[in-house]
């Protein structure tokens, strides 16, 4: 939401794309140079800009020393991912370190040129606590988007969903459009050339619109509004107190307004990209309130999808899988 979009002081909304082999190859090379103690390896491939912040090699080594002092040596790797993100390309790695009983993240991310802009190693954070894990919703659910979508940040862990590391986001979403495993094609700048971007958006039950956000701009490219962390976005009371959010629709797209009934399908806005995000995409989230960021995050299950080639009649789209809604 570090490459990352944020939805709000205690909350986060990221987005990347798809993982891809050889960029995660090239991650894991850097990442096992730095245990093995090679750290001129990545000094050697690190930006100006990041050789600056560390000051020298030496320092770099003095770094490392403090992290392994810290945490104790990696001993078992539970996940490999790589995303992008506003034009960088970030490689993560956690595992399970001998110093620590959380789980550690090593970060890597890359520029444009494949040249390392920024790195660390930390205790990752752990999911929040939620008395909802058994929940079912009680909205019937339907994706609302058209069309094949990749699952970018979805499930229940860490490892599967950022998002979860907040309360009021703890089961949220985002996805976005590949083809040929590329969010976008052309000038990567140009936010027409992400495959998702101007695509409609639909509501994904019955309900009434408790607010309706839709004059704020899409961001450029590697800007974000933090000060409008969800940008153009709908709030939708399902009833039974269950509000979904829908968050980073096009400036001037928002088709609904507060107080508003809309029945399930009725056209919400189109994917844009305003407030803090990376690029185009939907977020969306289920939660205990119609406030952003208050409340507690409930589990969104929605009733008949593909995902993956496969016919799903009632459950939860998770990282890596490509959904769609059933025919």
């Amino acid at each position: 939401m570090v490459g990352l979009s944020r939805l709000g002081a205690a909350a986060s909304l990221c987005l990347a794309a798809a993982p891809a082999i050889a960029e995660e190859q090239a991650g894991a090379r850097f990442a096992d140079a730095f245990l093995a103690g090679d750290v001129g390896v990545l000094w050697a491939a690190m930006t100006a800009e990041m050789k600056d912040a560390v000051h020298s090699r030496e320092a770099f080594e003095e770094i490392r020393a403090e992290i392994l002092a810290e945490l104790g040596r990696e001993v078992a790797v539970r996940a490999e991912i790589t995303t992008h993100e506003g034009g960088f390309e970030i490689y993560r790695r956690i595992g399970r370190w001998s110093g620590t009983d959380q789980p550690v993240e090593m970060r890597i991310t890359f520029d444009a040129a494949g040249t390392i802009a920024g790195f660390w190693v930390r205790p990752q954070a752990v999911a929040a606590e939620s008395r909802f894990l058994d929940y079912r919703t009680k909205a019937d659910l339907h994706l609302s988007v058209s069309g094949e979508w990749y699952v970018v940040w979805g499930g229940r862990s860490v490892e599967e969903n950022y998002h979860a590391v907040d309360p009021a986001q703890r089961f949220a979403m985002d996805l976005l459009v590949l083809e040929d495993g590329e969010s976008f094609a052309g000038d990567p700048d140009d936010l027409a050339s992400y495959h998702c971007w101007g695509r409609e958006i639909h509501a994904p039950a019955a309900g009434r619109i408790v607010r309706a956000v839709g004059d704020l701009p899409d961001q450029p490219i590697g800007e974000t509004d933090a000060t409008q962390p969800a940008g153009n976005h709908v709030v939708i009371d399902f009833g039974a107190g269950e509000f979904g959010i829908l968050a980073h629709l096009q400036e001037g797209s928002v088709a609904v307004a507060e107080g508003e009934a809309v029945g399930a399908g009725d056209l919400l806005g189109l994917c844009g990209n305003s407030g803090n995000t990376t690029e185009p995409h939907l977020h969306f989230h289920l939660q205990t309130t119609p406030i952003l960021g208050d409340g507690e995050g409930l589990p969104a299950q929605f009733l008949g999808y593909v995902a993956d080639g496969r016919d799903v009649a009632h459950g939860e789209p998770v990282r890596g899988q490509s959904v769609s809604p059933a025919e």
